[in-house]
């Protein structure tokens, strides 16, 4: 595999633990060609002492794809840089966001926030190993040290160091008190926070993450922000990604159907099967892509019963689409909607 040029970051898939793996990326990769898709989590010990091929296989079809890894040594941020450049990624992102327990009890994530130069430090050794582009994904703050001055002395120090991409999720985190979810949705949406950043660092790609459900407030963001970076709203109904290449990155191309997006996802499927992985694992990605719609309910509990016995099969997926109206599997997003009505 071979990296392709720099990644536009104007629309992206958020990475997130359990659920943005390989087959996720390969489903989402029948909804949209251009969005840039981010990998889990990997941290630095996964990659140096585990299994690589099970942390950072991805297919060639995954592309534009980009690896998050989870750390703050600078030399094993840079050696893990380095292997991401030889397996094909297209670009290697910090993550100082997660604000897990887990995360916090190895020095890195979200509490990365509050020491910019250790970041800066890592960045500048990941960026001496590898070609490919450096970025972090971080909040606004966490805990007490949420100030703007904080935020701005945070990314100052951090573009000092060489990083030109910053993926900002607008809420703050908080480190105790809070779990993982909650700090998804409690602390408030601060987007002009995010604007005010741009506006400050208008040499800096900064990219919106945090709470955007759609296409359409993908692009009002984008009035003012170099990309928009999409988290749950694009796992839990997949198929606002069908419209991303004509209404975000203006191709003329044309909406995937759902139908087509299933059929086109089957020799994937078909593949990992004979690898002996388990439908369920497969098409638990799926199980949003028609939500909202007629046939919905049947398609989740027909994968969700089915898929995940011995020996489950094509057939399973062939069953649950028969329980989908036509008219609901051959709709395509009209011009200006993220999904079909």
């Amino acid at each position: 595999m071979t990296a392709s040029a720099p990644p536009p970051h104007t629309l992206s898939v958020a990475p997130m633990m359990d659920w943005t793996d390989r087959h996720c990326r390969a489903f989402h990769r029948t909804l949209t060609r251009r969005t840039l898709l981010y990998t889990e989590m990997v941290t630095t010990g996964a990659i140096l002492h585990g299994d690589r091929e099970r942390h950072l296989g991805f297919g060639s079809a995954e592309h534009p794809v980009a690896l998050q890894l989870g750390g703050s040594d600078p030399a094993a941020l840079a050696e893990c840089a380095r292997i991401a450049q030889d397996w094909g990624y297209d670009e290697v992102n910090l993550n100082c966001g997660c604000p897990s327990d887990r995360v916090q009890s190895g020095a890195f994530g979200a509490c990365l926030m509050g020491t910019p130069d250790v970041v800066a430090r890592a960045v500048e050794a990941m960026r001496g190993a590898t070609t490919l582009p450096v970025t972090v994904k971080h909040r606004i703050g966490i805990d007490d040290l949420d100030s703007y001055d904080h935020l701005t002395r945070f990314v100052g120090t951090v573009a000092e160091a060489g990083c030109g991409t910053f993926i900002v999720h607008a809420r703050k985190a908080w480190l105790s008190g809070l779990s993982p979810r909650e700090n998804r949705e409690i602390p408030p949406l601060r987007y002009e926070v995010v604007r005010q950043l741009k506006a400050d660092f208008p040499h800096l790609t900064v990219v919106l993450n945090g709470g955007v459900p759609t296409l359409e407030a993908a692009r009002e963001h984008l009035a003012w922000a170099a990309g928009v970076m999409i988290g749950r709203a694009a796992y839990g109904d997949p198929f606002i990604l069908a419209a991303a290449d004509r209404d975000v990155f203006g191709e003329k191309a044309t909406p995937s159907t759902r139908r087509e997006a299933v059929e086109a996802f089957l020799p994937y499927v078909a593949a990992q099967l004979e690898q002996g992985q388990p439908l369920n694992r497969m098409m638990k990605h799926t199980l949003g892509l028609f939500t909202g719609q007629p046939g919905a309910r049947h398609w989740k509990r027909t994968l969700s019963e089915r898929g995940h016995l011995p020996g489950a099969g094509l057939d399973v997926v062939r069953e649950a689409l028969a329980g989908v109206p036509d008219s609901v599997l051959d709709a395509r997003p009209g011009v200006g909607e993220s999904q079909a009505v």
